[in-house]
């Protein structure tokens, strides 16, 4: 395809940053990557690579491939090394608008002019990041979710000025690397599927702070209903349950309703350093939780 993307730079490499730039490597392009915590990659790197042995899953490559993968990503120690010949930087820094639109300018002053600017954000528009740069014509949502173990979908969106030409590149991109595009016509908080996934999140949190129904018995009817490995609650274990609290609350500061507001139970688990597989607990205990034995939906 003629203007293929194939020089890639991804800034954050948390959970879906360091999938993101594996999965990319995998597929044939040039990554770079950076964090301000030169640790992430690695650790993230580790983390996912258990969730990954153990995944029944079919994944977009074997987990045989995935240590050789992980190794072409050029890891860069400041943010101007990883997007100075990029085509596309894909942004997957914690969800906070005001982080994003800090680093969307960096990255914008950084990286060619005429690279894409994608944001991997898990529900804000690329409209409230999109000003922070100086070619907001250029600038996309693609939202992930866990592609290397199975999940190959990507949300993609444009902003208020994102051309035809830009997302159409954008989805191609998506393609190359064994993804799925989902396309959102016009402006939606929450995109495409990720909509659907967050009023799951809502409503079965409701059911467990409020005491209607065990966390279990919840996650064994999703995973006889649909035959995944986990429910909810384990997925939110793996996505880390702050990131889901900040997701949950991008979603009440746009509606201030009430019943979009997070519990208060969620956020005391966080208080408590229970954020998930990273953390060793959040709703199960890891690195062997409940859900993985074989007589959890006997």
């Amino acid at each position: 395809m003629e203007n293929q993307i194939r020089k890639i730079a991804v800034i954050g490499t948390g959970t879906l940053g360091t999938q993101i730039a594996v999965q990319a490597a995998h597929f044939g392009c040039q990554v770079a990557a950076y964090d301000a915590d030169k640790e992430s990659f690695a650790r993230s790197h580790k983390d996912l690579k258990s969730v990954f042995d153990k995944t029944s899953t079919p994944p977009l490559f074997t987990p045989e491939l995935w240590e050789e993968e992980a190794r072409k990503v050029r890891l860069c120690d400041e943010m101007g090394d990883a997007v100075k010949d990029a085509e596309l930087v894909v942004e997957a820094v914690p969800e906070d608008i005001e982080l994003k639109r800090k680093v969307f300018s960096q990255i914008d002053q950084l990286a060619p002019r005429d690279a894409l600017l994608a944001t991997n954000s898990s529900s804000i528009p690329i409209s409230k990041i999109e000003s922070a740069t100086n070619r907001p014509e250029k600038c996309l949502n693609l939202h992930f979710y866990f592609p290397v173990l199975g999940t190959n979908i990507v949300d993609v969106m444009g902003g208020t000025k994102t051309t035809e030409e830009v997302l159409e590149r954008g989805k191609a991109w998506v393609r190359s690397i064994g993804c799925i595009p989902l396309t959102v016509k016009k402006e939606l908080l929450g995109f495409c599927f990720n909509r659907v996934w967050r009023a799951v999140k809502r409503e079965v949190l409701h059911m467990w702070a409020n005491g209607y129904v065990d966390f279990r018995d919840i996650d064994r009817g999703w995973m006889v209903f649909t035959g995944m490995p986990q429910g909810p609650f384990g997925l939110m274990d793996n996505v880390g349950l702050d990131v889901v609290y900040d997701i949950e609350m991008v979603y009440y500061n746009e509606s201030k309703d009430p019943k979009d507001r997070p519990p208060r139970a969620l956020k005391e688990k966080i208080q408590r350093g229970e954020l998930g597989r990273k953390t060793g607990k959040g709703f199960y205990t890891y690195p062997n939780p409940e859900y993985e034995r074989s007589d959890f939906i006997k």
